[in-house]
Formats: structure tokens, C-alpha cells, sequence
């Protein structure tokens, strides 16, 4: 390594001098080519994939000013500074052993992001994290700011690159925005640099960990090296880190943070809210934490009605969204407005359509089970749709927790097995209805079941708790087929 990396902490460090190694051709690894190329840094980009899609992303990439090595993503290319990882790659990856041997630090994105951040007017970071409704609550907390009148944008794992959102510029040359929403992964939050005080690490300016439950714990080995990994999104935080009332996981991570001086623990939950929390009296959303005399006052941040759709978890969503927005300086009425214009992604507890009485609901976003069991203790009686690749998850847990809500269950997909069993130990008097089938009409098979099994009043919900791969493209595709059939059923509106 031949150059001082802790010179390389705004926009106008001599990045040009730089000689970098990015890790993947995919979206994370085009910001960073189109960050660095442009200043001079030499760029080689390694992949391991040598397909045909690889090659049309590695000829754009080379457009734009990169060397793009396909076939061989474990070896470190000669003469390298720094490696800056696609959110992905595992870390035990061969490339990332060869460059500790050597001595180069390994960035991720959002590393790289914080240190280009230009020296004036960097737009303070608010971040969000959690096993379930990251994006929800990001999407949430955007639009909030932009009824505060900010220039705000989601970003991170989002989809928007944070380094594409940090380098942005108005029409005059300055930040394109005010204020950043960040959507954060473990895996993105696992190569932050540690932040201690006065360094120039990540630092946040409110965080928010949503809840934490077990999750790819192929990638971090452990469930406590995931939960360490999604803490790190507090380190240094200067207003609040926001946690979950409900999941003492979350407030560990806070008690067991590093922080700028200053810096408070605010939670947020379903019941009436404590001196320094958010949560809810009646049906209205109060904020008690960002108020001039905590003990005796409160503010109102809307109606309970106000946030699309009103299920418990979502209102939950909407109260973290609110405290990093409060923390930011934003106004009640502000928060009150973003929530009323906020709707929610395709395949988030989407209603499809009521047919012969009987709601169908689209959650094929919930690809674990902690986010189906949100979904499922949001209704009193339901005909539930489940099943797809376990990803070596069981099951039980989820069953005891939503057996009284039961009308009956269709199963479907590879592990669907794994469900079963578990219903048969634990709700053993639940009507189940397996489909077998793999093919693209499977779907209006387990519809046409699932709409047999219903009563009036009920609730057809496609929450799968399982990944979706092993029928379909992407949960995305799997919501679509569900619309899809349900509007084929007789007396649906086309």
C-alpha cells in the first residue's frame, strides 16, 4: 500500500492517486466506478461470474474508465490500495484474506461514500436498520422530510447507491440534497470502519435499529455477529439512536454503543408513550422525546388512520420514521403530512382485492419469519398461503405465535414440508392444504384452495416466510402471480 488512506475524507482528497480494487460488476460496484474513474483513481474491477450479462455490465464498466477482470474474483490485483466490496461478497472471501496479508483495507460503499462527502454542506446522514421494514420506514422517513420541505432521498440498500445520492449536484454545483435517509444492510454495516471519538468514521446523525431477529446467518456465522454487525449503525451517532420497545435486542445495541457526548436513547412502541419515547395514546401517534419538557409534554404526530395500511407493525414503522425525523428538527405537522402521502412498495401487506367477502392480501415481501408473523398478527381470522425456500429456518415459533389467528393454511414450494410439520406440532387442528405443483399456473391452484377454505369476513393472506426463488424470479413475481389469480376468481373485478 503506498498511500495515507486517512487523508481520504472529503471529495477534494487526492483520489486521483488512488489505485482501487472493487469487488462485483453489479449496482454497488457501477457507483463506485463512476466515483472514482472520473478523478483518475485507477480502478480494477473483479468478478468471479463470466456470463454473458457479466460481460455486458464489464463493457460498461470499461466505458467508463475501469479495468474489468471476469472468472477470477479471489486473487488482488498488484499495486492496490484500497478493496471496496460489493454489500455481498462474504467475508471470508480468498480476495479479502490476500488483502489483509498485504496490508489494504477493505471499504464498502458506504464507507467510500461518507469519505467523499464533500468538506461544505454534506447532508447530515439519518439510517435505519433491522431484520424487517427497512425499507417501509426509510421510504417513510423520505417522505416525511420532503413534507418538511427538504431536499431528501432514500438511498443505500434502498436501491438508490448512497454514493451516487452523496456526489449528486443541483443545477449550481452545491449537494443535490439536504438530508439523506439511509436504508442500511447488515452486510453493508459489517465493513464500516469502528468509530471512536474524533474520528473521522460513519457517523450518523440519528440511527434507528427496527428489530432484530435471526437472518442470514450463512453470511455473519452467528446470530450474535448479526446483531453486532447491525449495531455498528450506532457508533458515533450525535441526536438519537432510536430502538425498538418491544425488542430488548434493539436496546442492548444502544446500551452497548459508542456515541458522540449527547447523544440520547429514544424508543418507540405500540403502548402510551414514557418520558423520552414515541408511541401511541388512543389512536393518535405522540411524540414525548423531542418536546421541551418531556415529563409534561407531548406532541401529536397524526392519527393512527394516517399510515397506509394501519397494521400493528406499520404503525411501528411510522412511529421510528417519526423519531429520526424529529431528531432531524422536523415539525409535527410535517410528520403528520409525509405519513398521509406515504404509500407503501408493491407486495407489502398490499390489499388485491375483496371477493365474496373475503380480503386477499399481498405480503409476498415477507421472506422470513419474523416479517410474516407481523403480517399474520395483523388479522383475526385467516386462510394463510406460505411456503418457498426455508433458507434452513424452522418454523415453530412462528405457528405458536399465529395459531388462534388460523382459519387454515395451502402450502406451497420446496420446503413447504417444513411448515407442515410444524403446524402438525403445534396447530394440529388447522385445516392444511398442500399444492405440489411448480409450474406457472401453481399459483391459481393455491388461490382456488385457499379461497375454498375461506369464510366471509376472513382474510386470504400470502405472507410466505419463505424465500422465493425456487418457483419464481423474485418475491416481486410471486406477489404478481397472487394478484394475478386472485383477480381470475369468479366474482372478482378484472
Amino acid at each position: 500500500m503506498t498511500q495515507d488512506l486517512r487523508l481520504f475524507t472529503h471529495y477534494d482528497a487526492p483520489w486521483g492517486e488512488l489505485s482501487v480494487c472493487v469487488a462485483g460488476t453489479g449496482i454497488t460496484g457501477a457507483s463506485v466506478v463512476r466515483a472514482l474513474a472520473p478523478l483518475g483513481a485507477r480502478v480494477v474491477v473483479v468478478d468471479g461470474a463470466d456470463t454473458d450479462a457479466a460481460r455486458s455490465r464489464a463493457a460498461d464498466l470499461a466505458a467508463h474508465g475501469a479495468t474489468v477482470r471476469l472468472g477470477d474474483a479471489d486473487t488482488l490485483p498488484e499495486g492496490v490500495d484500497v478493496v471496496v466490496t460489493s454489500p455481498g461478497w462474504r467475508p471470508e472471501s480468498p480476495l479479502f484474506a490476500a488483502a489483509a496479508a498485504a496490508g489494504v483495507p477493505v471499504w464498502g460503499d458506504v464507507e467510500l461514500a461518507w469519505r467523499m462527502r464533500p468538506r461544505e454542506g454534506a447532508a447530515p446522514w439519518l439510517a435505519i436498520t433491522g431484520t424487517n421494514g427497512k425499507t417501509t420506514t426509510v421510504r417513510m422517513l423520505a417522505s416525511i422530510l420532503d413534507a418538511a420541505g427538504h431536499r431528501a432521498e432514500a438511498v443505500g440498500n434502498v436501491g438508490t447507491p448512497v454514493l451516487d445520492a452523496v456526489l449528486a449536484r443541483d443545477e449550481h454545483g452545491a449537494p443535490a440534497f439536504d438530508v439523506l435517509a439511509l436504508e442500511l444492510s447488515s452486510f453493508q454495516l459489517h465493513w464500516l470502519d469502528p468509530w471512536t471519538e474524533g474520528s473521522t468514521a460513519v457517523r450518523m446523525k440519528a440511527a434507528a435499529v427496527l428489530n432484530i431477529a435471526p437472518d442470514h446467518l450463512d453470511w455473519h456465522g452467528s446470530p450474535e455477529a448479526y446483531a453486532l454487525d447491525k449495531g455498528r449503525i450506532f457508533a458515533g451517532a450525535e441526536v438519537a439512536c432510536v430502538y425498538n420497545l418491544a425488542d430488548p435486542a434493539t436496546e442492548k445495541l444502544v446500551r452497548d454503543a459508542d456515541v458522540t457526548e449527547g447523544c440520547r436513547a429514544v424508543g418507540f412502541g405500540l403502548g402510551a408513550p414514557a418520558p423520552g419515547t414515541f408511541g401511541l395514546v388512543e389512536d393518535l401517534l405522540v411524540d414525548r422525546a423531542f418536546v421541551p419538557d418531556t415529563r409534561n409534554e407531548a406532541a401529536e404526530l397524526g392519527a393512527a388512520a394516517d399510515v397506509v395500511p394501519t397494521a400493528p407493525h406499520n404503525i411501528a414503522n411510522a412511529l421510528a420514521a417519526a423519531a429520526l425525523a424529529r431528531a432531524h428538527g422536523v415539525s409535527a405537522k410535517a410528520v403528520r403530512d409525509g405519513l398521509r402521502a406515504f404509500r407503501p412498495d408493491a407486495h407489502r401487506i398490499a390489499h388485491v382485492a375483496t371477493v365474496a367477502d373475503v380480503d386477499y392480501i399481498d405480503d409476498s415481501k415477507a421472506t422470513n419469519g419474523h416479517a410474516a408473523a407481523a403480517s399474520l398478527n395483523a388479522y383475526a381470522s385467516i386462510v394463510w398461503i406460505a411456503g418457498g425456500l426455508a433458507k434452513g429456518a424452522s418454523f415453530d415459533d412462528l405457528v405458536v405465535g399465529a395459531r388462534e389467528h388460523l382459519r387454515a393454511v395451502v402450502l406451497l414450494g420446496a420446503d413447504r414440508a417444513v411448515i407442515r410439520d410444524a403446524l402438525a406440532r403445534h396447530a394440529p387442528d388447522v385445516p392444511v392444504a398442500e399444492v405440489a405443483e411448480t409450474d406457472t399456473g401453481a399459483m391459481e391452484l393455491v388461490v382456488r384452495k385457499a379461497a375454498e377454505l375461506a369464510r366471509p369476513g376472513d382474510t386470504v393472506l400470502l405472507a410466505p416466510a419463505c424465500a422465493s426463488m425456487d418457483m419464481f424470479s423474485n418475491y416481486g413475481a410471486r406477489g404478481d402471480a397472487f394478484a394475478d389469480a386472485v383477480h381470475g376468481l369468479p366474482g372478482a373485478d378484472s
